[in-house]
Order: structure tokens, then C-alpha cells, then sequence
């Protein structure tokens, strides 16, 4: 915790100071823009109320070590300056605290650095080389795991190490990107033989993204109580599934077809310092599984959790068209939902010496909560289909139409911190290709 931390902090820029603000001065996410205007190159900006600052601008406000790191967000993507480390990053963040606080010397020079957000278009912030989805959510994989295999809904691994699969990272796109309706070779249980046909039971996966900063070299390992400093921080992730596709295919490899169409992110990515305050506490309920030591830490237990509410709306076509506001299908907590920590993830992911590299994605998972009404997918909110949800439309869903428009929401709050969020991440489900042309 430090000045840039401090709840009585106000901003110079009104907007920055409303209650329902995602980005107050106590935030200051970073991601890329580019003017809606032709020709505008994207580079990186942080996000403070309804604006963005230019940090290629703004760099030359600043001095040393904080002017170095604005200075390396000038290119298209943020790969160069997540390898650049905490201290820079933590150096910028106070530079920009300082200048967008109530009083700042530099708020008529920064004003010229400011970009209306409505203004902008925000692309996707990183580079991702490579890209994991973990299964951190105890209750969403026992729930899933009833459905696809009644008999072992838990694999006997679950409890003793963070489970995960590769996805694919050319998929990751930004929010505000349609999602078109993905097709598969697919196997009703009453069919003898498998069909190619577009997906009817596509879902949604509520989860948040990490953001690898500088990585470790080949071979090398990241310690459970030494992985922050090769964290950036946290954005919105929707790992988008087609469950039919996904049925059929899954054994023995996992998943491939049914997840690697299109993963969402955020625009924004929030850091670890600003989620400092939202730290706590992490452990294991007696009853279960122990870790073994190299996921174990002191600091991971102090507070390798993070209290940070997620949220999944839905907007039908309909909908939309007669202005009825988003539906919240489902809203869960971090630190209730995930079995297993950030660092734990990292700890396991480079246990064998795997080589993480600055801009690599990790995904936590569905962040289901224990409660049914805090899954954090249609397959589970539905019970695979069988119940399907009464919107307050009228209408009812088990699985994503064509027209629906699905948007991820997290942010934090506690008493005696400013409340800070994450934006949103949407996408808008386009119908399927032809088969055949």
C-alpha cells in the first residue's frame, strides 16, 4: 500500500470522482487506442474517468524512470513495457497519480494528453504469444464434471494440482468484437455416427484474465511467494465454448474445436498494485487436499486471494429493441469461486521449467461460486440445457442465439477504499458461416 492507494484521493477530472466510476485516480488501467480518425496509430493510454491519457504525450512531463516507461507504451502493444518490470510500472503509476490528483501542477499540460474514450477505439492491448485456461473453480468443475461424467464428476488430480490446457492465442481478441457462431463435427447421444453442423449449445465462461509481465528464463521455476513480480495484473476474460462441439471431442485430449474459435478480453488491464487493497487471505478447508510445499507460501496464504466481484449481463435482440436494460445472468466472487491462487497457477505452470514471456495470458477458469446461481456459464445455469432461464423478457435461454450480445463485468469495493473496476468485455453472437458455399 502507498499514497496512490489513499481513499481521500480526488481527481482534477470530474469524472474520475462519480461513485459508479470503473476508473477513479486510485485505478489507472493501462491499455491501446487509437483516435477514430484515419490514419491514428494505436498506442498505450490509461484510463481515468471518461478519458484516456496519451502516454506517448505525457512522457515528456514526466523525468526519469517514470518518463522511460510512458515513453515505451508508444508502440501498438504493451509487450515492451510489461518486460520492463514493477518498478517501472510502479514508477509510471505514481508519476500519473501525482499529475491527475486535485491540485496537480500539471493538469493544464495533461489535459492536452486527454482523449475522450468515445473518441477512441480500443484494441487489443497485448500481443499474445501464449495463452492457458486453468479450471480454478471447485464448484463450476464438480458441476460440469456431473453433466459430462456422472459417475467421477472430479478427476482425482483436481484437489492436488491447478488443472489447465493450452488454448489458442491467435483467437484472443478485445471486447467489442462480434463472435461468429462456430460449426464442428458434433454426436447427439442418440446418433450413431458424428454430423458436421454449426454449434446450437454455445456458451459464454466467466472468468479473468492474468497478464504475464517479465518472464522466467527455460528451465527456470517461479515460486509460489515469488510470482508477483511477474504478474502485471488482472482484465475480464470470456473463454467463449461451443458445449456440443466440446461433448464430442474432449476425451482423451481435452479441449479443442469447442474453445479455440474466440477467447474475449477486456481492453483494460488492471495492475496488482491497484488491486493491493483488495488483497486476502487465502487456504484450503481442512477437509480437503492439502497442497504440496512448492504450492504452499506464507505470503500466498496472507493474501494470495483477491475480493473481486464478477459478473456475467445478457442482451438479447430483442431486448435491445424495445430498450429493456442487460439481464445479470449470474455474479460471483474471486476469492469464494477459485480453488487455487494466481500464484499457485504460475508456481504449477512453471514447475517443470516451462518459460512464461511478458504478454502471455493466463485464463482462471469459470469462476462459478457454490451457489447455482453463481455459475458462470448457461451449461451450468441451465443444467445442461434441461432447465432452461425465464429472462425477465419473456424469453427463455439455455444456450446463446444469434443477436445476443454477452458482457462480462468485475470490480472491487470495500469500506475504506475507493471502489475500482475492470470496464467490461462484450461480444455480439453473429450466425454461422454456410457449411458448404
Amino acid at each position: 500500500m502507498n499514497e496512490t492507494h489513499d481513499h481521500a484521493l480526488s481527481s482534477w477530472l470530474s469524472a474520475a470522482n462519480a461513485k459508479d466510476t470503473d476508473f477513479p485516480v486510485q485505478n489507472l488501467p493501462i491499455g491501446v487506442f487509437r483516435r477514430r480518425s484515419p490514419g491514428d496509430a494505436p498506442r498505450g493510454g490509461i484510463a481515468i474517468g471518461d478519458q484516456i491519457v496519451d502516454l506517448s504525450r505525457a512522457s515528456k512531463l514526466f523525468e526519469g524512470l517514470a518518463a522511460q516507461t510512458a515513453a515505451a507504451c508508444a508502440a501498438p502493444s504493451l509487450n515492451g513495457y510489461l518486460a520492463l518490470g514493477h518498478e517501472a510500472w510502479s514508477a509510471l503509476r505514481l508519476a500519473l497519480s501525482r499529475a491527475l490528483r486535485t491540485g496537480s501542477a500539471l493538469e493544464e499540460q495533461l489535459t492536452e494528453c486527454l482523449v475522450p474514450e468515445a473518441d477512441a477505439e480500443l484494441v487489443l492491448p497485448i500481443t499474445v504469444g501464449d495463452y492457458t485456461d486453468f479450471y480454478a473453480s471447485i464448484h463450476h468443475a464438480t458441476r460440469v464434471g456431473l453433466l459430462f461424467r456422472p459417475d467421477q464428476p472430479l478427476m482425482p488430480n483436481y484437489t492436488w494440482l491447478p488443472v489447465a490446457y493450452h488454448g489458442r492465442s491467435s483467437s484472443v481478441v478485445v471486447s467489442g468484437t462480434d463472435i461468429r457462431r462456430p460449426c464442428g463435427q458434433l454426436k447427439p447421444p442418440s446418433a450413431s455416427t458424428p454430423t458436421v453442423a454449426a454449434s446450437a449449445r454455445l456458451d459464454y465462461e466467466l472468468e479473468l484474465g492474468v497478464v504475464v509481465g517479465p518472464g522466467n528464463a527455460p528451465g527456470e521455476r517461479i515460486s509460489v511467494d515469488g510470482a508477483d513480480p511477474h504478474v502485471y495484473g488482472l482484465c475480464l476474460l470470456n473463454d467463449w465454448s461451443a458445449r456440443d462441439i466440446q461433448a464430442w471431442e474432449y476425451q482423451p485430449l481435452g479441449p479443442f474445436a469447442g474453445k479455440n474459435f474466440a477467447t474475449t478480453i477486456s481492453p483494460w488491464l488492471v495492475s496488482l498494485e491497484a488491486l493491493e487493497p483488495f488483497r486476502a487471505p487465502w487456504s484450503r478447508d481442512p477437509s480437503h487436499t492439502q497442497v504440496l510445499p512448492y504450492l504452499a507460501g506464507v505470503d500466498n496464504a496472507a493474501r494470495g486471494a483477491f475480493d473481486i466481484q464478477v459478473e456475467a449481463r445478457l442482451s438479447t435482440a430483442a431486448m435491445r429493441e424495445r430498450q429493456v436494460p442487460a439481464q445479470v445472468l449470474a455474479r460471483s466472487h474471486f476469492h469464494e469461486a477459485a480453488y487455487w491462487t494466481v500464484s499457485q497457477m504460475l508456481a504449477h505452470h512453471t514447475l517443470n521449467g516451462c518459460a512464461l514471456r511478458p504478454g502471455d495470458l493466463l485464463g482462471t477458469g469459470t469462476l462459478s461460486g457454490p451457489e447455482r446461481e453463481q455459475a458462470g456459464c448457461l451449461l451450468e445455469l441451465s443444467h445442461g440445457g434441461q432447465q432452461p432461464l425465464t429472462l425477465a423478457s419473456g424469453e427463455s435461454r439455455a444456450f446463446l442465439l444469434d443477436g445476443d450480445l454477452l458482457s462480462l463485468h468485475a470490480w472491487c469495493e470495500r469500506e475504506g477504499a475507493t471502489r475500482i473496476g475492470f470496464g467490461s468485455a462484450s461480444g455480439l453472437v453473429l450466425p454461422a458461416h454456410p457449411l458448404y458455399d
